[in-house]
């Protein structure tokens, strides 16, 4: 093993990623060393290209959607050994003493450290990581499918899960992208009633593939209206980033419905009191989850061959893998192989 590293580092807010030779970190006792085999680039990485998250210091490697091998470990650590196939997502480690931690609510964590945001994350091809946020990865999933299942892919089996729906449940999800082609199937192999909403027919038949049992145009009829005569939403998954998109939908859901926003809109989301109060139905969010999240999504997807449809690049071409991912011309999740 070489005592050097490829890494791609951001020097500073707004600056071009720079790959560097850097030295190859050691663990520290409460941490292992990941040999990478993949990492996702994530919209979220434009926190630590552009600094927009407070308090950041440089340079930083970002980079949160880590899959590799364990090929070193820290002193204090039992769980994991050499050779271990593991993965790491957002979440990079909690203090345990806030009310949220002390709630088990880790991934609230008032003080939470980020991969990739406030320590050092996965565009490189080592990375030491905190044990206790480590998920382990099936055999059965490859290291670049596996990669954005532990932020798309968490963020969305998560946010299902923690609904009230159950098998049968009519459940919609808002947008076929990075986020909503995992969200379909997911919801398609928990048993719910799947509608796929998307603006224009580009994508009705994939939809349809990954397994919807309706499509939705919203260029062709209002989406709140195609619900309402399918019998009102248990719950909509809102996957795309537009406030006006989320809005309209709400009026879809059925009785004790929810919106649950995972695609984060620059502008509020306007939601009628009348509607709400009409259905007992609310809004709300989700946030991906913690190391046994991230796990059992893992642990889902393996079992009923979920996967991503992913465009794989190279360490050296970092900018062209962010820029298209950021313009939405990726389809539908970048990732890195170093």
């Amino acid at each position: 093993m070489s005592d050097t590293m490829r890494a791609v580092e951001v020097p500073e807010p707004g600056a071009s990623f720079e790959l560097v030779e850097l030295a190859v970190p050691a663990p520290d006792t409460t941490e292992v060393r990941v040999e990478i085999d993949a990492c996702g680039v994530c919209h979220s990485d434009a926190y630590a290209k552009t600094g927009g998250y407070p308090g950041l210091s440089y340079p930083r490697i970002p980079g949160h959607e880590i899959v590799g091998r364990v090929d070193a470990v820290g002193s204090d650590v039992e769980m994991w050994t050499e050779g271990d196939r593991v993965g790491a997502g957002w979440h990079a480690g909690h203090c345990f003493v806030c009310e949220a931690c002390r709630r088990g609510e880790f991934q609230q964590c008032e003080n939470e450290e980020i991969h990739g945001v406030t320590i050092d994350g996965g565009y490189a091809e080592y990375a030491t990581i905190n044990a206790e946020v480590l998920a382990r990865v099936p055999s059965e999933l490859d290291a670049v499918d596996a990669a954005p299942l532990l932020c798309a892919g968490v963020t969305t089996y998560n946010a299902l899960r923690h609904t009230d729906a159950r098998a049968g449940d009519l459940v919609a999800v808002q947008g076929i992208g990075g986020l909503g082609h995992l969200g379909v199937q997911y919801a398609c192999q928990a048993g719910f009633e799947t509608v796929a909403i998307s603006r224009g027919t580009d994508k009705k038949e994939y939809a349809f593939e990954l397994g919807a049992d309706h499509f939705v145009d919203t260029e062709a009829e209002d989406a709140a209206n195609a619900l309402s005569e399918l019998g009102g939403a248990t719950a909509i998954l809102a996957t795309a980033p537009n406030a006006a998109a989320i809005s309209s939908i709400v009026p879809g859901l059925g009785m004790d419905g929810e919106v649950v926003v995972v695609g984060v809109p620059d502008e509020p989301i306007e939601v009628s009191g009348a509607t709400l109060v009409g259905t007992r139905g609310s809004v709300r969010g989700w946030a991906s989850g913690h190391a046994r999240d991230s796990q059992d999504a893992l642990e889902f997807s393996a079992l009923r061959d979920i996967t991503p449809e992913v465009e794989v690049y190279d360490l050296t071409e970092v900018s062209d893998a962010y820029n298209r991912m950021m313009e939405n011309e990726v389809r539908f999740r970048a990732v890195l192989e170093p």
